[in-house]
Formats: structure tokens, C-alpha cells, sequence
């Protein structure tokens, strides 16, 4: 399922002992991580999309296409997904949407959730994040922002989000989170023609010259993005990111952490579970494992991890890379109402 390594980057060992003292729940879960990967469990960060609701438009979009169904996520329901995390020893909460920021109940979110249990990032595109937002974020609980920007070029970065001025307040979103002790991560998008750009280098240089690490989304023939291959990158071009981690303080979802390499983190260490409750195998994979109002998430996870492609060590990104992948079985969502029942993607030869 994985490969394990016993050393520990000096960052990752230094957040271990900030999360001992911070978060000591937290803490006791992330320390197990290794014999959960060992007998074959998941150890997912859960990607909640609490709601769509966005004050953007952004070109590259992946939620767009999803079906809307009668029931969506109350307070109430995410007690009860949060004592089964905590159950499954599950640690790590994203709050994502659409965007995070706009939702007036944000606030009894994160309670519900739970700050004492799980270590909570939330998802923005910094629009309303400023000063004041950040330090309610973190006094209420909330860990890390994920900020998601595009370019240093504002025209582009305003284009492509379809918001002047969303430049301007992403970069005075990342001295806000700062400034509020909240810790911050740059999250862009890399297509086939920026992963060699100089312009990615002066992207890195930026972030270097803030302190803040990088993580970068390779492009993905989903949503907006629909049948556009011509966007992925290739194998060479991961290894070339790959170099890139030298120099810079950049990550993909592939890069080892916690001294585990678990290559494509799809259930292994990432699941996505939409505002209609439906538990997907990662944010790209528009496939529905099983829904939360019906069963219960331990049996989900567990019914993904037998299907191969997530069950199985994979060294590369199924939906943003493996050609074969996407040809086989993103075809078969193709036009039909997302997520799509695991049951009309994945034949029985694919089980484990």
C-alpha cells in the first residue's frame, strides 16, 4: 500500500512537537499513522465541500459540474462525521466549498468539527481575508489557510479567477494570516505549459522570500476542464517539479510526508466528501465510494481501499498524469450526473 521511511524532515518533526504541546488529540492520532498504513488503514485528510457557494468564477473550476441532491451537511451532521473521523483516527479537517469565507454558519463549522480533535485548514481564495478575519479564524481554531493563487502577474491571476482585484487581495490575505499566527500555505494550479515557465521560478522565488511553502495542483481533465488533455502534464515533467523540491519549499499531493511515501494519496490519505455526502476517492475523481447519510464512513473508506487504483501503491496521479487512467475510466463519467456510483466506474477485476 505504501512505502515507509523512518526519517522525519527537520519541518515535519518541528510541527510534531508544536502540535504535542498545541493539540495533543491531534498529536496521539498522527503518531499511530504509521501502523495504520502498515495494517492497510487510511490515514485521509478529510476535504469537506461544505457548500458551493463561491464570490468567484474561476476558469479551472471542478465542482461546477456536480449534481445537486435534497440533502445537504447541517451542523448537526458534521458532529456526527467528526466523531467518526475521530473514531477511525482521522486527524486532519480541510473546509472547502466553493469558497469558505462566504458561508455565515463558518464559525459553527468549525465547532462542530471540532479544534480539540482535529488539526482544521480551511480553503480561500483570500478575498475576505484580511487583518481581522485572520485572527478570528485562528481564535476560533482553525490551523492553517490555503491560499490559492495563480500568477504574480495580477492581469493574470484576476483573469483567470474572472475578479479584478482578487490578486490584490490574495497577496494581502497571505501578511494577514501571517500576522495572525495562522500557518499558510500557496496553493496554484501548474498546467503542461508552466511547469517549465520561468515564470513558475519567479513564483517560487516569491513565496521563498515569504516564508511560505507551496504546494502545487497539477491540472486535471475534470470539470471546467473537461476532456482538455492538452493542459496534463507527463512523467518527465513530475520529475522535473520533483528537482524542483530541492531548491524550493514546494510539495505535491506525491511528495513523502511523515515519513511515508504513499505515492497517489487517494483514500490512502485523502478523501473528499461533497455537500450531498457522497465520499469521493479524491477531489479530481468525481466517482461516489458510498454517501454518508447512508452507511458509515468506516465502511466507505474501506470499500475504496479494495478498489486497486486506491488500495494499491501508485508512484504517479491517477487523474492528472496516468493516461491510461484517464482514458478508461474518466470517459465513463463523461455526461453523466457526478458523482458517479464507484459501481458503474470500476469493473470487479478491479477490486482487490
Amino acid at each position: 500500500m505504501s512505502e515507509l521511511t523512518s526519517e522525519l524532515s527537520r519541518i515535519e518533526s518541528d510541527k510534531r512537537q508544536a502540535l504535542k504541546i498545541d493539540k495533543p488529540r491531534v498529536y496521539e492520532k498522527v503518531m499511530h499513522y504509521e501502523d495504520k498504513i502498515k495494517r492497510g488503514e487510511s490515514i485521509a485528510i478529510l476535504q469537506f465541500q461544505y457548500d458551493y457557494r463561491c464570490n468567484l468564477r474561476c476558469r479551472h473550476c471542478c465542482i461546477s459540474t456536480m449534481s445537486k441532491k435534497q440533502r445537504s451537511f447541517t451542523p448537526q451532521d458534521i458532529k456526527e462525521l467528526s466523531r467518526q473521523a475521530d473514531a477511525m483516527g482521522l486527524a486532519h479537517w480541510v473546509i472547502t466549498g466553493g469558497e469558505p469565507l462566504t458561508f455565515s454558519d463558518f464559525d459553527e463549522i468549525v465547532e462542530a468539527i471540532d479544534p480539540e480533535k482535529f488539526y482544521i485548514s480551511s480553503d480561500t481564495n483570500g478575498w475576505l481575508l484580511d487583518d481581522a478575519r485572520a485572527k478570528h479564524l485562528k481564535r476560533i481554531g482553525v490551523d492553517k489557510i490555503q491560499l490559492s493563487l495563480d500568477s504574480l502577474n495580477a492581469e493574470e491571476h484576476d483573469a483567470f479567477r474572472r475578479a479584478k482585484g482578487s490578486h490584490e487581495r490574495a497577496i494581502r490575505a497571505i501578511d494577514a494570516a501571517q500576522n495572525a499566527g495562522l500557518n499558510i500555505i500557496i496553493a496554484t494550479v501548474v498546467t503542461k505549459q508552466r511547469i517549465r515557465s520561468r515564470e513558475l521560478i519567479d513564483f517560487l522565488e516569491f513565496a521563498k522570500g515569504k516564508n511560505v511553502p507551496v504546494f502545487i495542483t497539477f491540472a486535471k481533465p475534470v470539470g471546467s476542464w473537461e476532456g482538455n488533455l492538452d493542459v496534463i502534464i507527463d512523467e518527465e515533467d513530475l520529475q522535473y517539479q520533483k528537482e524542483l523540491e530541492k531548491e524550493y519549499d514546494v510539495f505535491t499531493h506525491l511528495t513523502p510526508a511523515y515519513g511515508m511515501d504513499l505515492g497517489c494519496i487517494a483514500v490512502k490519505r485523502m478523501i473528499s466528501i461533497t455537500q450531498y455526502g457522497d465520499v469521493m476517492p479524491c477531489p479530481y475523481i468525481h466517482v461516489s465510494l458510498g454517501n454518508f447519510f447512508e452507511e458509515p464512513l468506516k465502511d466507505i473508506v474501506a470499500r475504496g481501499l479494495k478498489i486497486k487504483h486506491f488500495g494499491e501503491y501508485t508512484d504517479t496521479c491517477l487523474i492528472a498524469i496516468d493516461r491510461e487512467f484517464i482514458d478508461t475510466y474518466e470517459s465513463k463519467l463523461v455526461g453523466k450526473p457526478l458523482p458517479v456510483p464507484w459501481q458503474d466506474v470500476f469493473p470487479p477485476e478491479d477490486l482487490i
